[in-house]
């Protein structure tokens, strides 16, 4: 049965709780991932995406420290032994990520932000799309012909029509997490401390979602159809555009990551490195990969 939230009643606690996750977000911003003094492998660190590759169904963890193809529940593989940050991650097709964020040590003559980076081999290799140097995009959102992305380094939304070779400048918010399909490419949602707010004309300009429950982060996996959790771990869905909600299952802690695969199957990730599966579109969550150092 669909339900409205009080909005009213959780503003005050919830916005504390948003902040917080908007802070874990941005953890490690504007530092390059390094090993420790003595040389031993960092592991994953802070998760910052999730996703899953649709050319073999493979997890992948996008951390502080690489970008990880799970193995099994508690072994995840290094692409390339990249160490590597990726701020930004999204799975755009079949073996084709996008991402963003800031290189490794190993980089030593590198910019500070990747700007936008693509592979078309599941991570083997990467190649620059543009702004490196100067962006830092900390959510990354295909939505069909558009992709949208949120700069860190300029507070604005941008919005790219040919795969994120050129922009166009946007709203100013403080984004968390972006939703968008490509039924409706000029439609996106924004999860800010605020609460959920959505553009109809490409991210130009944002208005609240009236009685939407305050989200960390937001997924759109079908037309009308949104899926995001609380800072307090509780899943909330809504079935015509964020008009009504409905609460779901609830994680065991806030989310640092998260992903809709499809309207039943979502990924989560939590601050202590795990991450969570849900087959049943939320209602319920199973452990599918726990990091050792994460």
């Amino acid at each position: 049965m669909s339900m409205r939230v009080n909005h009213c009643r959780v503003r005050a606690a919830g916005t504390l709780l948003v902040a917080a996750a908007m802070s874990a977000a941005v953890a490690g911003c504007g530092e390059q991932p390094q090993k420790s003094a003595h040389g031993a492998d960092p592991g994953i660190g802070h998760i910052h995406g999730l996703g899953v590759d649709p050319a073999d169904g493979a997890l992948y963890v996008a951390g502080h420290y690489g970008l990880f193809k799970v193995k099994n529940g508690t072994q995840a593989e290094r692409v390339a032994g990249r160490v590597q940050d990726h701020m930004g991650f999204t799975v755009a097709g079949p073996r084709t990520f996008l991402a963003s964020g800031h290189p490794g040590e190993a980089a030593v003559d590198a910019a500070p932000h990747l700007g936008l980076i693509r592979t078309t081999d599941a991570g083997q290799s990467w190649t620059t799309v543009s702004e490196a140097g100067t962006a830092d995009f900390h959510a990354l959102q295909p939505a069909g012909e558009a992709l949208y992305a949120y700069d860190s380094q300029s507070g604005r939304l941008r919005r790219s029509t040919d795969g994120g070779q050129t922009w166009t400048q946007g709203a100013e918010e403080k984004v968390i997490d972006l939703a968008a399909g490509a039924d409706e490419p000029t439609t996106v949602y924004a999860t800010t401390p605020e609460g959920v707010k959505v553009s109809g004309n490409g991210g130009m300009e944002f208005d609240p979602v009236a009685g939407a429950p305050l989200l960390s982060h937001l997924d759109q996996p079908a037309k009308g159809f949104l899926v995001g959790t609380g800072a307090d771990g509780l899943l909330h869905t809504s079935g015509d555009g964020g008009k009504t909600w409905r609460n779901g299952g609830k994680l065991p802690g806030a989310a640092v990551a998260f992903t809709a695969i499809h309207t039943k199957r979502l990924l989560a990730a939590t601050e202590d490195g795990t991450v969570l599966e849900s087959k049943d579109g939320g209602e319920t969550f199973a452990t599918v990969f726990r990091s050792a150092n994460g």
